[in-house]
């Protein structure tokens, strides 16, 4: 599953030692004989990537002018514990949510974007935020998993929800410290390699380590933006890095270090031991929304550009995150998801889930017009490779921990 916030294994690896979680829940995951919710979007195993994917295709659907199914809304909902936090995926919400149940902060701040943009869910919004604000650590920021080392990309996905449930993010205070607080201290000098970028977390000597997921994730945080970003920002004056007194600076130098990365191939690339580099969709279409979200829409036009010409086959092997991902890309930059590169992304991800309640005229338009395009199938494929690696993890560790993948950009 090459979306952003897929899993986090071995980061959470290296952090075990800060943070104590419960044990893992042992209950199976879904089997291909067993059937999935007709309810939840995508395909493949939703063990890890359930309240994520499902999120993420109700935003992205909301954004492209379409009513998401309401079976799909309410399959959401119904996710919740009722201390307020999401788990990535519960097969029986009927049986409550004890220490066994592996809830985190990234499903539960994607569950509020989506439901806040949405509307009409302010109860499970608000136990969604409050349980975010029990989570918050001492520096400000925030962990995969409650009580976890903060790292940017957790910190950033939650600041997005309070923005979007009608929070200050500023104003979100543990010990005095706010999220920015948090990000400022994972923002990389403006000095040696990955000046301007931000790390995912510090490793365990305390050194940070230049990651673009993790910048692009902190670009929009320290923006106080979420996951969707809208399009109309004048271009960003080119300025060199300086020294972020405050989160706009650190926004600023990490979209400088996003163009830097992206200049050469309009792409960045994910290295793999034993493998050769590949093109990183997935983050690239990240990169696109922060930058837009920065002003930077020179340097995101042209990744936007790649992503149309090359990101279709992906995000059918992907399922609907990673459609989600594009359109979001796409509405960052005022393109039309329904035209990109000749694919129609929202007509794509509508048919990973089930039917909408109605689309505005402009979604109808677009699927007339799409009537003679071959259409790209979504194959389900996208954890397939995820649920390996966790299960190699959870050989060393004894237990599973889903999450976001640190990435490392060469």
């Amino acid at each position: 599953m090459n979306v952003r916030r897929s899993a986090a294994v071995l980061a959470a690896v290296a952090v075990i030692g800060a943070a104590t979680p419960a044990a893992a829940d042992t209950s199976p995951s879904p089997s291909p004989s067993q059937a999935l919710p007709s309810a939840l979007y995508g395909d493949s195993d939703p063990q890890y990537d359930g309240v994520w994917r499902q999120s993420l295709a109700l935003l992205a659907q909301h954004t492209a002018g379409v009513e998401p199914s309401k079976a799909a809304v309410d399959w959401l909902t119904g996710q919740q514990c009722a201390d307020g936090s999401f788990a990535p995926y519960r097969a029986d919400t009927a049986e409550a949510c004890d220490a066994k149940t592996m809830v985190d902060t990234n499903q539960t701040a994607a569950a509020v974007q989506a439901l806040a943009a949405l509307g009409g869910h302010d109860d499970v919004t608000k136990k969604a935020v409050d349980w975010l604000r029990s989570a918050q650590n001492k520096d400000g920021g925030w962990g995969y998993l409650a009580g976890g080392a903060s790292d940017t990309n957790s910190t950033s996905v939650v600041i997005g929800a309070l923005a979007a449930a009608g929070e200050k993010p500023a104003e979100v205070k543990k010990d005095g410290k706010s999220p920015y607080d948090a990000l400022l201290k994972l923002a990389l000098p403006c000095e040696g390699d990955g000046a301007g970028a931000f790390a995912f977390q510090p490793d365990k000597k305390g050194e940070r380590t230049a990651n673009a997921d993790a910048t692009a994730a902190g670009v929009l945080g320290s923006l106080g933006a979420g996951l969707v970003v809208e399009p109309g920002r004048g271009e960003a004056k080119e300025a060199a890095c300086e020294k972020a007194a405050g989160p706009e600076q650190a926004a600023a130098n990490g979209a400088a270090y996003l163009t830097d990365a992206l200049a050469e191939k309009d792409h960045l690339t994910s290295a793999l031991a034993g493998a050769e580099d590949q093109p990183d969709y997935g983050n690239t279409a990240d990169a696109v929304v922060a930058l837009a979200a920065q002003g930077a829409t020179e340097p995101a036009g042209k990744s936007l550009a790649w992503l149309e010409k090359n990101a279709a086959d992906w995000a059918a092997r992907s399922g609907p995150a990673a459609y989600a991902q594009l359109i979001f890309a796409a509405h960052a930059t005022g393109a039309d998801p329904r035209a990109f590169g000749g694919t129609d992304l929202v007509k794509q991800l509508t048919a990973t889930g089930p039917a909408p309640e109605k689309t505005t005229q402009a979604s109808k338009d677009g699927e007339k017009k799409d009537g003679e395009k071959k259409d790209d199938s979504d194959s389900g494929l996208g954890v397939w490779w995820f649920v390996g690696v966790c299960l190699v993890a959870g050989i060393g560790i004894g237990f599973l921990i889903s999450g976001r993948k640190k990435r490392q950009q060469p």
